[in-house]
């Protein structure tokens, strides 16, 4: 039987290592958003600190970020008018036609559309799916980045299935219509469960072959991912 210090100092431990995980979760996230934050300031900041030092005898640090987002900004300005839009049109046909950097500079062009929202598909997720990855019979989330067709109508879905925690590495699949579970999962709430490590999950998710409609539980979505498993028919009225 247990002692009343020992009792004391259970209670302590698990209490401790509650109150730990719990600031865990808060503070890990934290830095790592800084720290992504403060590199990306230092490295644009460091590569016009050269001009600001030859102009001004010394360097000033946040002056280099601050020009680069006027920059920027007088750049969106040009882009935004009749003419502006003429003369970048004519430097990317002259530049699309330069070996290796016209791969480059068509690849990271769509990747930016397809972030900010801007380009031709309006987001660089569509959807939250299920597949079976890396393996027959194991299911992870993935994300749609595009829909295309071949000769013969036939879909292939684009797949990006992120790595947890880290949403930002990952795999790029190509998969058969067939082998996507549709979900009604929100791309949020999506990127919520991968960096959580699926700590993060809907209580119930509804799921199909095509565009969803009824709910059913995520482990019926599980399921009918695997053949040798039949889920059974859920009530519409549910």
């Amino acid at each position: 039987m247990q002692s009343k210090a020992e009792r004391a100092l259970l209670w302590f431990v698990k209490r401790f290592r509650r109150n730990f995980l719990a600031g865990l979760l808060v503070v890990v996230p934290l830095v790592l958003s800084l720290w992504v934050l403060w590199w990306i300031f230092s490295s644009v900041d460091s590569m016009l600190q050269p001009a600001i030092e030859h102009i001004f005898g010394k360097e000033i640090e946040g002056l280099g970020f601050a020009i680069f987002l006027v920059l920027i900004y007088i750049v969106g300005i040009i882009a935004s008018n009749y003419f502006g839009k003429r003369a970048i049109h004519f430097a990317e046909a002259v530049l699309k036609r330069v070996p290796v950097f016209r791969q480059l500079y068509i690849g990271a062009k769509q990747v930016v559309e397809g972030f900010s929202g801007t380009g031709m598909n309006k987001a660089a997720f569509r959807e939250v799916v299920f597949v079976e990855f890396p393996r027959p019979g194991m299911t992870t989330i993935a994300f749609v980045t595009n829909v295309i067709e071949d000769k013969q109508g036939k879909k292939y879905y684009g797949l990006y299935v992120p790595t947890a925690p880290v949403p930002t590495s990952g795999y790029f699949e190509i998969a058969i219509e067939e082998q996507v579970i549709h979900t009604d999962i929100s791309v949020d709430e999506g990127i919520k469960i991968v960096i959580s490590s699926g700590m993060i999950l809907p209580d119930k998710v509804a799921t199909g072959k095509t565009k969803v409609g009824a709910p059913e539980s995520l482990g019926d979505a599980f399921a009918a991912l695997c053949p040798k498993i039949e889920s059974a028919p859920q009530d519409e009225n549910k």
